[in-house]
């Protein structure tokens, strides 16, 4: 499937006369799903064009940009910031109004993030460089990094809390292995890494149902392993008799030759729509040639985080054939409209075994799932839709995985 970076459609918010001129520099600070960005904009107004660069530091990583295409037209000041990363040409677009002296405006890069951002003129309130009190995070649990919360009241939770422990190591109790594996990608040309789970007692004597589970924009195969702990809380689940012995899968969801995450891991986004088809063609048929496994859609199921989690939701509702089980924790805005992820509510109905839905209270991307449940809804699709009190952290990721892995491979679900 070709990516896709669809048209953006931005707020338009009022203030800005004929009479103004935004040449200057401009500060901006805010949180993204890559963490706090700085940003200064040397921006250069011509009549109505709108021209200049852009320098951004994020985790002592520093890049500059191009502006193109601006406009000040009216109330409305747009412009696009060009980024060329590993071949991937990003447009990033931004479009909004001056307002009592800053800049306000809505920033989105592709399908991807979304951040309501306020830029002021360097040397106007340099204490507080860019504006850093209107555009970061409001006080309290309901404004994420995503934007605004707004909680409805089916956003609950739909388990009890998880047991104290759940993720931490236990004397005495059977542990599965992990293993680094390498396997040949047609899809991306070169030879990419996957982090692989075996339950404990793992035996070729026996076939395993397996899990495909996927990392966040800034992550790679090793995520799960280094902030999720997934061996642990399955290996717990095992022992108590909470879980079906599964293979679980960790591979690198950016499909590209350099599949490091980068300075700016918002470049790669194009990738992570790729990587449906290296999953589908050369991950899925490795493991299924390595592993004892079950190779059919009732034992095989695809979850992920995040960026992951839009990536499970894209690929395992849009292959009914390959994937009858299926999870998104916290769903980025990578995730198709919801009339696009499920075309045929009565298919879906009478295909999926289960189609997990999670997410904190506290993270601003909860609009993403939210959408998603609606239509569920609307539509009688069966589904779990389970808030938490968590933001966009592991913190959520760690139970969600629990909550979905005593489900997952087990009839009668909710």
């Amino acid at each position: 499937m070709k990516p896709r970076l669809p048209l953006l459609v931005l707020a338009l918010l009022p203030g800005i006369g004929a009479a103004a001129d935004l040449t200057g520099t401009w500060r901006s600070e805010f949180n993204s799903q890559i963490g706090l960005q700085r940003y200064t904009y040397e921006l250069r107004q011509d009549g109505t064009a709108l021209t200049g660069r852009a320098t951004s530091e994020v985790d002592a990583q520093r890049r500059e940009s191009e502006l193109r295409e601006g406009r000040v037209e009216g109330d409305t000041v747009t412009f696009v910031e060009l980024l060329d990363f590993q071949g991937n040409a990003l447009r990033i677009r931004y479009r909004g109004a001056l307002t009592n002296g800053e800049l306000r405006l809505v920033r989105e890069v592709g399908d991807f993030a979304r951040e309501e951002i306020v830029a002021r003129r360097a040397g106007a309130g340099e204490a507080s460089p860019g504006g850093a009190e209107g555009a970061a995070p409001r006080p309290g649990p309901r404004r994420g990094f995503g934007g605004p919360i707004e909680l409805g009241p089916d956003d609950k939770p739909a388990f009890p809390p998880v047991p104290e422990g759940f993720d931490r190591s236990r004397d005495g109790i059977p542990n599965g292995t992990l293993e680094m594996v390498e396997y040949d990608s047609r899809t991306v040309g070169n030879r990419r890494r996957a982090l692989v789970y075996t339950p404990p007692g793992y035996t070729a004597d026996r076939r395993y149902p397996v899990l495909y589970l996927l990392h966040g924009i800034g992550g790679d195969e090793e995520e799960w392993r280094r902030g999720g702990r997934p061996n642990v809380i399955l290996d717990n689940l095992l022992a108590d008799g909470q879980g079906v012995p599964m293979v679980v899968v960790m591979p690198n969801g950016r499909a590209q030759p350099d599949d490091r995450p980068g300075p700016n891991p918002m470049a790669t986004a194009p990738a992570f729509a790729r990587f449906e088809r290296d999953l589908l063609d050369d991950l899925i048929p490795f493991i299924e040639s390595k592993y004892s496994v079950r190779a059919d859609r009732e034992h095989r199921a695809l979850a992920g985080l995040s960026m992951g989690g839009g990536q499970s939701l894209n690929f395992g509702l849009g292959n009914p054939d390959t994937f009858a089980w299926v999870g998104g924790f916290s769903s980025a805005p990578n995730t198709r409209p919801p009339a696009e992820l499920v075309p045929d509510p009565a298919e879906a109905r009478r295909r999926l075994k289960l189609l997990f839905l999670s997410c904190g209270n506290r993270d601003g991307l909860i609009r993403i799932s939210q959408g998603v449940h609606a239509y569920l809804k609307e539509h009688e699709v069966p589904h779990v839709w389970h808030v938490d009190e968590h933001a966009h952290d592991f913190e959520h990721w760690r139970k969600a995985l629990y909550h979905f892995s005593r489900l997952v491979f087990r009839d009668g679900n909710p």
